[in-house]
């Protein structure tokens, strides 16, 4: 016991961590590294840190997770899931703007890591870049229809999911203000884009 208390202390933990369901600690863990790498990214995070943060040692971690990628990996499919959740399979409309701000106030480390951090680093950015394209293929079926020259609606299409991720995020960065008004300023920004590319056909 005292051995085992001594390796414990070496991890940085302070007292052998509790014990708890595997689902329930395989879950405080991904929370512990969500944070970390949202935080620090997938290089800079060691899983020591990750251990640290989530009041385990590193063996406890190994039960859960073969690897650092491992781990990575499952973080951003529970935070694309956290998404998806919040986001539903409903057909594009303005309401969605709602339900990204919500999910991002709902996990902000989550949110950070899948739009930021995650599309730094190279061996993750295919996951990230294909889930953007999601994005604005649904963006374009929405716009289409009122931006009736292709170019210019697929311009559009493209700047909707950046600008709402950008007003999302500093959202975060600035405290949350407002949660009620968040996503119609957000929406009030988007439709000076459609108006753009819509004047944009205009001149053609």
């Amino acid at each position: 016991m005292y051995v085992y208390t001594q390796c414990v202390v070496q991890q940085g933990v302070g007292e052998p961590a509790s014990r708890l369901p595997r689902a329930e600690r395989r879950q405080q863990i991904l929370a512990a590294a969500t944070d970390a790498f949202a935080r620090s990214g997938f290089a800079a995070t060691g899983l020591d840190d990750v251990a640290k943060a989530a009041g385990i040692t590193r063996a406890i971690l190994y039960r859960h997770f073969e690897s650092k990628t491992d781990l990575y990996r499952t973080v951003l499919n529970r935070a694309r899931q956290h998404l998806n959740d919040a986001v539903g399979k409903a057909p594009y409309s303005e309401r969605i703007i709602d339900d990204l701000v919500a999910a991002a106030a709902q996990d902000p480390a989550g949110f950070r890591l899948l739009f930021h951090q995650a599309a730094r680093e190279p061996q993750f950015r295919s996951d990230t870049d294909h889930f953007n394209s999601l994005m604005v293929a649904m963006a374009y079926q929405h716009l289409a229809a009122s931006v009736p020259d292709p170019p210019w609606a697929q311009w559009a299409a493209h700047m909707a999911p950046s600008i709402t991720i950008t007003a999302i995020t500093s959202w975060l960065d600035a405290g949350q203000p407002d949660p009620g008004l968040a996503a119609a300023a957000i929406r009030h920004v988007l439709r000076s884009v459609t108006e753009a590319a819509r004047h944009a056909t205009n001149q053609v």
